[in-house]
């Protein structure tokens, strides 16, 4: 990017900050109006004056996180996306201030920007995970384990016990933190010799396994297809709409289109079941084929 464009940027960056700074403050009362007009009138000026009294948290939150080295611009951005998200679930007959309840949906927001881009390692994804992801470096200066290496067992213990999760956890996360990206092109000798991506496996199916496991789908189709010919027209439409569609039909769906109780179908269904399954058994002679359909 050139150096004007970055300017420009910043400029534009700053002239956002004053402008959420200057926006007045809210009364409980408007407040509550604004967010009711929103919600039940789908009133845009309402959520945008709502929303513009707000943007000064959404500026003070994304300047928390900026000791992990991404742009101010850009957490400003996920914050507003985590405001717009407030502001559409506010429910203001609750009485609850609209920036104790955006408060909340901002730093989620943000933080879950902020575990996207601060590394391509993910760092993890649950309520525990993230706790330990923003908490720990503080928690390692607050009892002076000063450095980015492994923690002491003592130092671990402590935060495990203080955040709620297990050793291994801090141990782990302590490591990735620690640890710097390393490109996937990267050679692995000093002579150059082989990048680390050589060593990547590759999860999927091989063409061979593809094409068996394709030739034995249609195999179990065609034998179940043919298994269902020594059912009669109502034992194949029951095991059909319960059976062999997406969205199963309910039993009582079922029972008013054959003009039967529920429990009557169930009965069938259950005796077609064992029809179908002695049927494919025959064809294969391995129990293994009951196991096509249940």
């Amino acid at each position: 990017m050139a150096i004007s464009e970055t300017s420009e940027l910043q400029r534009g960056a700053q002239r956002f900050i004053r402008d959420a700074m200057r926006a007045p403050l809210l009364e409980a009362d408007h407040e509550r109006d604004l967010a009711r007009r929103w919600r039940e009138e789908a009133d845009e000026a309402a959520l945008h004056e709502l929303t513009r009294a707000y943007m000064r948290l959404v500026v003070a939150m994304a300047g928390r996180f900026r000791h992990y080295g991404l742009p101010l611009s850009d957490l400003v951005q996920e914050g507003n996306v985590g405001l717009m998200q407030a502001a559409a679930r506010f429910e203001p007959e609750r009485e609850v201030r609209f920036s104790t309840y955006a408060s909340w949906w901002i730093r989620s927001s943000i933080q879950d920007f902020v575990l996207r881009n601060w590394s391509i390692v993910r760092t993890g994804t649950t309520s525990a995970q993230k706790s330990l992801f923003f908490n720990l470096r503080r928690l390692r200066a607050k009892i002076g384990d000063i450095g980015e290496g492994g923690v002491s067992p003592e130092n671990r213990a402590s935060i495990a016990h203080a955040l709620g999760v297990p050793e291994i956890e801090v141990e782990n996360m302590a490591a990735r933190l620690s640890a710097s990206d390393r490109s996937l092109n990267a050679p692995l000798t000093e002579e150059g010799e082989g990048e680390w991506q050589d060593f990547l496996t590759d999860a999927a199916a091989d063409p061979e396994a593809q094409i068996t496991d394709a030739h034995d789908g249609a195999a179990r189709v065609a034998l179940v297809a043919d298994a269902l010919g020594d059912l009669n027209e109502r034992e194949r439409l029951i095991i059909r709409k319960r059976k062999l569609e997406e969205e199963a039909v309910t039993l009582e769906t079922l029972g008013e289109w054959l003009g039967i109780s529920k429990e009557r179908v169930r009965q069938i269904e259950g005796h077609a079941l064992e029809k179908l399954k002695r049927a494919l058994m025959a064809r294969v002679g391995d129990p293994v084929a009951a196991g096509y359909v249940g």
